[in-house]
């Protein structure tokens, strides 16, 4: 389980967020009313996606004993109304063969952070005692 704590102070949009001990910082950009001091929240979640595929593959590639070298992953995230549309571009320093190539995609489309966004997630929202 992963429990992530943010807070947001007297700024107007600037988040304080801790997940599994590391500091992280979010906002909106100063044409949204904030101060930019941080990855709004879309860019946050498409850093996971990134970070999850990539992480994945180099995985993959272990177990099959390629050498992928260098992975580089460009995430592409357009909203539009209520519509989420997502494209993934992934690199790597290795040559490697079309059947390789085809497979790594193959598993890109599997990663758990993938799965999780794609299909959407089921949240419970708590309302919790105020803060003393």
């Amino acid at each position: 389980m992963t429990t992530i704590h943010a807070t947001l102070g007297a700024r107007d949009y600037a988040v304080a967020i801790t997940a599994g001990g590391h500091n992280v910082a979010a906002d909106e950009p100063v044409e949204h009313g904030g101060a930019d001091t941080g990855p709004n929240p879309f860019a946050l979640v498409m850093s996971g996606l990134a970070a999850c595929t990539i992480i994945t593959l180099r995985m993959y590639a272990a177990r099959k004993g390629w050498e992928l070298g260098t992975i580089h992953a460009e995430i592409d995230h357009r909203r539009s109304n209520r519509e989420s549309n997502v494209t993934r571009r992934l690199r790597f320093g290795a040559e490697l063969s079309a059947e390789q190539i085809a497979r790594l995609g193959e598993i890109a489309e599997k990663t758990p952070v993938t799965l999780a966004l794609k299909p959407g997630m089921a949240i419970e929202t708590q309302i919790l005692p105020s803060l003393p």
